[in-house]
């Protein structure tokens, strides 16, 4: 073979891979909204997760209680800059019937530790170690946060970081 067709088969081959990856990007983003695991208004899967004490955590106890169910990763700098957020606002409304359950999406615990330590966070930390809440609820990419009412219906998915002033909104929206 000589260099020419060489180039040719490279080239063939780097384009038919492009097309591939763009196919199944577009295919991706058209078909997400067919696969979300939650609907709006619909009642939200139940789970049961530990947090970092050991505690076990099950979100069918929070009824009668809005829930923000935040899943979050230390690495996701959106994730690290509406932390800080949250935690203020759940100083607020913790004792207006608003909890806030932040799922980590499976990594180490000494990481997650370092990370709460650092904010200072006083809310549940829950550790999704097998990803079945993740998948059970769609979750991708991160950060996304789910707004559940005191029936445990959904009442929306916000997908971005929160400034303090979302995050108070979303508190107002889902408080008994």
């Amino acid at each position: 073979m000589g260099k020419k067709q060489l180039r040719l088969v490279m080239r063939t081959s780097i384009l038919a891979v492009l097309a591939i990856a763009l196919t199944y990007t577009f295919y991706a983003n058209f078909t997400k909204e067919n696969n979300k695991a939650v609907a709006k208004n619909e009642p939200v899967p139940d789970f049961v997760l530990k947090d970092l004490d050991g505690n076990t955590h099950k979100l069918s106890d929070y009824k009668g209680q809005g829930v923000f169910l935040n899943f979050w990763g230390t690495w996701c700098k959106p994730c690290e800059a509406e932390m800080p957020n949250m935690n203020s606002q759940y100083k607020i409304y913790k004792d207006q019937g608003v909890q806030i359950l932040a799922v980590n999406v499976g990594e180490p615990q000494v990481s997650i530790n370092s990370f709460v330590a650092k904010y200072d966070l006083d809310f549940p930390i829950l550790i999704d170690q097998t990803d079945e809440v993740q998948s059970a609820y769609g979750v991708r990419p991160l950060p996304v946060t789910f707004l559940i009412d005191k029936d445990g219906n959904l009442v929306d998915t916000l997908n971005s970081g929160l400034t303090e002033s979302m995050v108070k909104e979303a508190m107002e929206r889902i408080k008994p």
